[in-house]
């Protein structure tokens, strides 16, 4: 044996050694990471780092877990340690502003008074013990709780945190205005024409628990300018003053949620025999034009995959969407489950420079556009004449990007400031960042917008804004989104679908940090392995295959033997078996014995091939890393000894 070369390799061995420990050490204080995910699930996103980077005043984020609880599944241990890795990227990204307190509630101690003193909701497990998992995002005195951090919602986990920190950081109460000619904040009827009181509508109360909600006039001729979030809801018949009034907001980077419709079921009016659905249309086309979005009034949408009813009572107008219709990548519609849109229309798009359109709901292939007229049938007179179309149509729309103005020859009010030139094109500065400039005039009545003077006109926004167009109105209505009862002289409101968390996602979006818009949904974490599921599917269908050959030849051996049966005419020997009999009933249970063996052995073959596949995969993700580390070293040491 060679004495030096020896000496060299167990050099070699002790330099590697040191080299292990010193980069695991440096380490501990260095943070660093690669993502090779297929969806970089441990990265965040850019919206994420835009509203990390611009974080003023120190955030405490308090994660509250059961860690120690022994009932708590494999699975969600794991998810809970996702979430702490998901807290601890923000905390690396912040630049020192995001500290993290890990807290353990455990049961009739004071840490789970705390949690429940902070919003924290126990959650229970399958054995009926409860444990948590929730988060309190805290900046200076402000707090946001999320309750209940769910494996459902884990696409929506980096989401959910950054509104929790964009909402804690949020100075005031977010300014929401709602503009429409439809009571919805209630009205006095009027009972000499048989129109009864109706009380506010359910989205807006649900709206005024998280912001500060103020109607607008449906003719204002401005919009305040501390209105951030303006819902326009069925604008028929609009006035060319109030459209350009929608357009200084947009211009001065106001976030707008239109809700247009081509019949507006509830839009009550007055007939000859008294109050009944107009079926009435709005549009903004002299503003959407512009922007590349158009409806078209006298259509609206059939669908014949997601109709509702069955038989004469079907209308494919009458639109149960699913996930199917969604875009899952987006925030507001990721998890909405089921929604109802009733007599909704389609969207027409086209490509306007700096502009950027997303579908948020579509319709089916299996769908086309029917005269409104034509909409309110039912049954065999809906489908009769239906001819696919074999394109998605978009129901609900997100524009992103620098808007212009769709009044470049100027404002059509009548008085206009002396000093304005129109064709300079001048640019909207961020909102409210000036006031006097943020507003197109100033107003005395903030509902009426009655001005005194007119501010010079906003061409173009300032910088990139966002807004969501929808070719339904009736979606909200609560005789669509909720189901009321009274119980006990108390009203309880159950929503019967998805369409107010529609809404009230849409709002949550624009409430918060512009960053928030450009997020999107998480890759899930939990990657399932997929050959081992396509094995075992295989595996039950040729399982099910012959437990179904199995029952039919038992049948057949039951039929011939009461065929037998009844061939007997003494009733005496009915009830002894005959030598057919038997041999048929022995023949059975031979065929029974070796159906069962098969099934054996396959279910054998099938675990056999699963736990192999599933040991492999163990082994290449444990062992991949120290493999090569071993394959580096033996390299290493067989170019020393041929030098």
């Amino acid at each position: 044996m060679n004495f030096k070369n020896s000496k060299h390799t167990s050099l070699l061995v002790l330099l590697a050694l040191i080299l292990v420990i010193g980069v695991n050490w440096a380490g501990s204080y260095v943070y660093s990471k690669i993502d090779l995910t297929e969806g970089q699930i441990y990265t965040l996103s850019d919206g994420t780092l835009k509203v990390l980077n611009g974080i003023q005043s120190p955030v405490k984020i308090k994660f509250y877990f059961s860690k120690n609880n022994e009932n708590m599944p494999m699975a969600l241990k794991g998810f809970a340690s996702r979430v702490d890795d998901l807290i601890e990227e923000f905390k690396a990204n912040a630049h020192g502003k995001v500290s993290i307190e890990r807290l353990d509630p455990e049961p009739d101690t004071d840490l789970e008074d705390a949690a429940n003193l902070a919003g924290i909701g126990a959650q229970s497990l399958s054995n009926g013990e409860h444990f948590y998992l929730g988060m309190v995002v805290e900046v200076g005195d402000q707090k946001t709780t999320i309750p209940a951090i769910t494996l459902e919602r884990e696409r929506l986990l980096e989401y959910d945190i950054v509104k929790a920190l964009s909402k804690s950081a949020q100075p005031a109460s977010v300014q929401v205005g709602i503009m429409s000619p439809l009571p919805v904040f209630g009205s006095s009827g009027m009972p000499m024409m048989g129109v009864p009181p109706t009380e506010k509508q359910v989205f807006v109360s649900e709206l005024e628990r998280d912001y500060k909600v103020t109607s607008i006039s449906a003719d204002a001729q401005s919009i305040p300018a501390d209105i951030k979030i303006l819902i326009v809801l069925h604008p028929k018949n609009i006035s060319e003053a109030t459209l350009f009034a929608l357009d200084q907001f947009v211009m001065r980077g106001g976030k707008l949620i239109a809700l247009l419709d081509p019949y507006a079921y509830f839009d009550i009016v007055q007939g000859p025999s008294g109050p009944a659905p107009g079926g009435t249309a709005s549009t903004l086309d002299a503003l959407t034009k512009t922007w590349g979005v158009t409806l078209d009034s006298s259509k609206m949408l059939s669908d014949m995959q997601f109709m509702s009813g069955r038989g004469p009572q079907s209308m494919p107008t009458l639109l149960s969407l699913n996930t199917d219709a969604y875009n899952l990548d987006d925030i507001a519609t990721a998890k909405l489950g089921s929604t109802l849109f009733a007599f909704s229309g389609a969207l027409s798009l086209s490509d306007v420079p700096g502009l950027k359109a997303e579908v948020l709901i579509h319709s089916s292939k299996d769908s086309t556009l029917v005269a409104n007229k034509d909409g309110t049938l039912r049954g065999d007179q809906a489908i009769r004449n239906f001819k696919p179309s074999n394109l998605n149509y978009p129901l609900a729309v997100r524009l992103t990007g620098q808007f212009k103005t769709a009044f470049p020859q100027g404002s059509p009010l009548a008085t206009k400031s002396p000093n304005v030139d129109s064709s300079q094109g001048k640019s909207a500065p961020p909102l409210n960042a000036n006031p006097k400039v943020a507003s197109t005039s100033t107003g005395k009545d903030a509902s009426s917008g009655t001005t005194d003077s007119q501010e010079p006109q906003l061409m173009q926004t300032h910088s990139n804004n966002s807004l969501v167009v929808i070719a339904d109105s009736d979606f909200i209505n609560n005789e669509v989104a909720v189901e009321i009862q009274q119980i006990f002289g108390q009203k309880i409101v159950y929503p019967t679908n998805g369409n107010l968390a529609f809404l009230q996602a849409l709002v949550d979006q624009y409430a918060g940090d512009d960053a928030l818009v450009s997020l999107r949904t998480r890759q899930s974490m939990t990657r399932p392995l997929t050959l081992i599921n396509e094995m075992q599917v295989k595996a039950q269908q040729a399982y099910t295959g012959k437990i179904k050959d199995l029952e039919e030849n038992l049948q057949k051996t039951k039929e011939s033997l009461q065929a037998l049966q009844k061939s007997k005419t003494d009733a005496q020997s009915a009830a002894i078996l005959s030598k057919e009999q038997q041999a048929q009933i022995d023949q059975f249970k031979v065929q029974e014995s070796q159906t069962r063996l098969e099934l054996r052995n396959l279910r054998k073959d099938l675990r056999i091939e699963s736990e192999t596949l599933q040991f492999w995969v163990k082994m290449i993700n444990i062992g991949l890393v120290p493999l090569l580390l071993f394959v580096l070293w033996g390299g290493l040491v067989f170019s020393r000894k041929r030098a």
